[in-house]
């Protein structure tokens, strides 16, 4: 195969969060599916809801795209992957067009994948045209096809802006204030795709019918995308079976991560927290993130999984333990009612919801077994009667970030990470490595 494909392509990025990415994104998905075509859709930087959505949308896998937490080469190699099989791709930016470090601007520009703006132009017009112009001309290393006008008011409305914009920036669509066509959310983001699945299907089809009669209806430029070599992966976790909590509480989980572990030779037993009476059977356990504050009484009520865990844990054996996973793994957590349940208690601390005040970021990752690329992104707070082992090391400002803790072979932390980012630390940690060395 030749090292060099070519896919038409497109870049959906913003002003600002908040502008209706997500929803022009699946819904140009779901029209160009609806076509016969396969699209391969990415979101950029540290995501768990939007690729539930957008998968839904596309009906293909929807992976993560980060320069910094994957890398150049991994984000290169993914985009080839993709041009192997589909007949566009389509990626989504985060937050701001140049937002972050690196922003969504700079994905863009690294892979020349030519971007369309999408704004809220609700309460403005030639200003909008403005503003999008501004953005098209900030920077000379990327290109942009045009203007999606989201929220729009009216046909007068869209060509005040269309008269404003310069002849190079195109209004590529008009996608009316409609509310069947805006997506569902709560208080990290967007409802999880499984739980109103009926509901985002009307919505697909409702924002495919508006984008059918838009320049959007038409593939867009081919884009070049090159080979990358990849380090071979080491079949590190063969004989490894990891029990793996997935169910309405625990979601939060990178289709690449489960691939990379079962790529090192793990065998993955999912189980629910919530349904289950006892773990699976497994030499180690994982408890990612998701909503357990919205189960809370389910989870409370599941005593005999507690005990089940409780047993794993005196053992000694390996858990992860990833922000809401973490929470599982305290004395008490808080709902967002204020209502109080008891939990594992492998950790001896509380935690608690509290509203729309959070924490959320790029960190590193300082484990024993190595440095991971890792996100914190939660409305809870917690208080541990444990030092922490490390803290997570921000992008680029000096405080520390995100406690690691560690109990037995407990690794519990706020931190979401990237297994792609050090597999063979990522093995150490399933492994116990760290664990078995404390105790001998």
């Amino acid at each position: 195969m030749s090292n060099t494909l070519f896919c038409p392509a497109l870049f959906l990025a913003a002003p600002a969060s908040g502008q209706g990415k997500t929803t022009i994104t699946a819904a140009l998905a779901r029209f160009h599916q609806r076509q016969g075509r396969v699209v391969r859709v990415f979101k950029t930087g540290p995501d768990y809801l939007d690729p539930q959505i957008l998968a839904q949308a596309s009906g293909e896998p929807v992976e993560p795209l980060d320069l910094w937490m994957a890398g150049e080469a991994y984000c290169r190699a993914k985009l080839y992957a993709a041009a192997q099989v589909a007949d566009l791709i389509l990626i989504e930016g985060a937050m701001g067009m140049f937002d972050g470090e690196p922003s969504s601007a700079d994905l863009a520009a690294t892979f020349g994948i030519p971007i369309a703006i999408v704004m809220d132009v609700k309460g403005m017009a030639q200003t909008a045209a403005a503003l999008a112009t501004g953005l098209a001309n900030f920077r000379d290393d990327y290109t942009v096809a045009g203007l999606i006008a989201n929220h729009c008011g009216s046909e007068r409305h869209a060509d005040l802006i269309r008269d404003a914009l310069p002849q190079s920036l195109p209004l590529l669509a008009t996608v009316p204030r409609e509310a069947e066509l805006a997506l569902p959310e709560r208080h990290l983001g967007l409802v999880q795709a499984h739980e109103v699945s009926e509901t985002l299907e009307r919505r697909f089809e409702a924002g495919a019918d508006v984008l059918a009669k838009t320049a959007l209806s038409r593939l867009p430029e081919a884009v070049c995308f090159t080979a990358a070599t990849l380090p071979t992966v080491q079949r590190s976790l063969a004989g490894v079976r990891i029990a793996i909590a997935r169910d309405a509480a625990f979601s939060f989980l990178y289709d690449s991560n489960l691939r990379l572990l079962e790529a090192m030779g793990a065998e993955l037993r999912f189980f629910s927290p919530l349904e289950d009476k006892r773990l699976p059977e497994a030499e180690a356990l994982w408890l990612p993130g998701g909503y357990p504050e919205l189960h809370t009484a389910g989870l409370a009520a599941n005593g005999s999984m507690l005990a089940s865990i409780g047993n794993f844990f005196q053992q000694g054996r390996p858990i992860l333990a990833e922000c809401g996973g973490f929470l599982y793994t305290l004395t008490g957590l808080t709902d967002l009612e204020g209502q109080r349940f008891e939990l594992l208690a492998l950790l001896e601390g509380e935690g608690a919801m509290r509203g729309k005040r959070g924490c959320q970021g790029m960190q590193t990752a300082l484990l024993p077994e190595g440095e991971l690329r890792a996100h914190a992104h939660h409305r809870s707070r917690c208080e541990v009667n444990l030092k922490p082992i490390a803290h997570g090391r921000r992008q680029r400002h000096p405080a520390p970030g995100e406690a690691i803790y560690r109990e037995k072979g407990l690794t519990a932390t706020y931190l979401h990470l990237f297994f792609a980012s050090n597999p063979a630390a990522i093995a150490a940690l399933f492994r116990g490595e760290m664990a078995l060395q404390a105790v001998s």
